[in-house]
């Protein structure tokens, strides 16, 4: 039986999902991917999600037999103990004081975009964001859910209009373009464009919330990477009809650009309007997801009781709000440092990449027959990813490394606390 309240369906969990995927990454990503390969990131896109498939039906199976607020990390720590639980768990956490203030810049800078905002004004606004979410998670899952089915409507009605408006398909951009030496940049493209699929592990925390986990999770999970996908390629076929790509400094306002062609000027707060509930929606999940991680572990007894407590609609208040009250003070402090966005995005890959890896190698130890052959295969593609980030991914192993000494540290003093003799 769940613990917490099961009010989500599968509309709600496709809105959820495919928000997440789509987040700061549709307006960003297909640019960079065009600049990479060309007409070929058509192709590379359908490439990319046949290879993020077999991960999305691992975590749906993993997540339909073992549905679980501890999400990824419960699932690791079905598979290899108590001790990978811990250190995964901490590992998740650890995205929270790089990833979540890289997602707050870039969703203030749609509004940077229309008004001229300082250091502390732009501070600001993303402590209203944070404040909005924790309004918004202090509700029951359906409200989040409603919220981001009518963002993921809104994504996909801009896309829809940039095609008619600019009467795509155009005859000078076929939608699969004939093979050619363009096809040999499609590795760069991929490394890319990998990170739009980020945000699976997420929605795993979610899964115990589900009024069908058995039927809708999975449902929801395939089709919102399906749906996120095609979102994805179809924006690539206007950056490529239109050309507005090709400078990777300015490759992050292509598509603003693209309004802005085909729109004229006041295109800019649709596409300020969309891109900031975009980004407020990936965030939402991935706070979201963070909640029910730390309520979980506490529900367990692994961590302190008092962040188990929930309100009245079944909601883990006290922990949403220890995440909230974490993502302001990183946020702080990363203004204050004057860390760039892509030194934070760079730190917070590697822990993504290296949770994927686990759990892909959890389903290999916990599934059987022909979901464990697809376990086996996305493990050895997410451990290709990795070793493709290279130094990137130090901060990720350094920090796993560290928190593995550390849990070998503590662990023979709690053995001895347990035996020591009370009274």
């Amino acid at each position: 039986m769940s613990r917490l309240n099961q009010d989500l369906g599968l509309l709600q969990g496709i809105g959820l999902l495919s928000t997440s995927l789509l987040g700061t990454g549709i307006f960003v990503v297909p640019a960079l991917a065009a600049t990479a390969a060309g007409a070929a990131s058509l192709w590379a896109w359908l490439i990319l999600i046949a290879l993020v498939l077999p991960v999305a039906f691992t975590f749906a199976q993993l997540g339909r037999r073992f549905p679980h607020a501890g999400g990824a990390p419960h699932l690791i720590g079905r598979a290899f103990g108590a001790r990978m639980e811990r250190l995964s768990a901490f590992l998740f956490l650890a995205v929270l004081p790089v990833g979540l203030p890289a997602a707050l810049f870039i969703a203030t800078g749609f509004w940077q975009a229309l008004f001229p905002l300082g250091t502390g004004e732009a501070l600001a606004v993303q402590l209203l964001t944070l404040g909005a979410i924790l309004l918004l998670g202090q509700r029951p899952p359906r409200a989040s859910g409603l919220v981001q089915g009518l963002t993921a409507l809104a994504i996909i009605a801009s896309v829809a209009l940039v095609w008619w408006v600019g009467g795509l398909p155009l005859d000078s951009q076929p939608l699969l373009p004939r093979p050619d030496d363009s096809w040999q940049r499609l590795p760069a493209a991929l490394g890319v464009m990998f990170w739009c699929f980020v945000g699976i592990e997420a929605f795993t925390h979610l899964g115990e919330e589900f009024k069908r986990p058995q039927r809708d999770f999975p449902l929801a999970l395939l089709l919102g990477v399906l749906l996120a996908g095609l979102v994805y390629w179809a924006c690539s076929v206007a950056v490529l009809s239109f050309g507005t790509y090709g400078d990777i400094h300015s490759d992050a306002t292509a598509l603003p650009r693209l309004f802005d062609l085909l729109l004229g000027s006041q295109a800019r707060w649709l596409v300020a309007t969309v891109g900031y509930l975009a980004c407020f929606a990936s965030m939402n999940v991935y706070i979201q997801g963070f909640s029910r991680l730390i309520w979980s572990l506490a529900d367990e007894a692994k961590l302190p009781a008092p962040l188990a407590v929930r309100n009245r609609y079944g909601v883990p208040a006290r922990a949403l709000l220890l995440v909230v009250a974490c993502c302001a003070l990183c946020a702080a402090l990363a203004a204050l440092s004057g860390l760039s966005v892509d030194h934070l995005i760079r730190y917070a890959n590697g822990n993504f990449v290296l949770i994927y890896l686990l759990s892909m190698a959890a389903g290999w130890a916990l599934l059987r027959g022909v979901w464990r052959a697809l376990a086996i295969l996305s493990t050895l593609l997410c451990a290709g990813v990795l070793l493709a980030l290279g130094s990137d991914a130090l901060y990720a192993l350094g920090l796993l490394g560290a928190l593995a000494l550390l849990d070998w540290w503590r662990a023979p003093k709690a053995r001895a606390a347990l035996q020591r003799p009370q009274g």
